[in-house]
């Protein structure tokens, strides 16, 4: 997996995965497809199906390293997920 480095300028390409709420850029989930989602949702060389199943339109930011220790984690329903930035709410269609 590589970094999770966003350069400024960079944060007009981010998109929210609909399913785990988890937020990368459009060329990460495009390289590497969704962390979580992969097994079910084929996002990695799937230009169209990014475009499905992520959105631009996301509120909030959580930062997640340790989601057995954490009780946002559990609150959110993140517990079992990998460590990375989500959203608190994702808008999509």
């Amino acid at each position: 997996m590589s970094t999770n480095f966003v350069a400024p300028g960079q944060a007009r390409n981010l998109r929210a995965c609909m399913v785990c709420s988890i937020i990368q850029l459009h060329t990460r989930f495009l390289k590497e497809g969704c962390p979580n989602c992969e097994d079910f949702l084929r996002l990695a060389n799937a230009p169209d199906a990014i475009q499905e199943c992520t959105s631009q339109v996301y509120e909030g930011l959580i930062t997640l390293a340790d989601a057995s220790q954490s009780w946002v984690a559990k609150w959110q329903r993140l517990d079992g997920y990998v460590p990375g930035v989500y959203a608190v709410k994702v808008v999509g269609m």
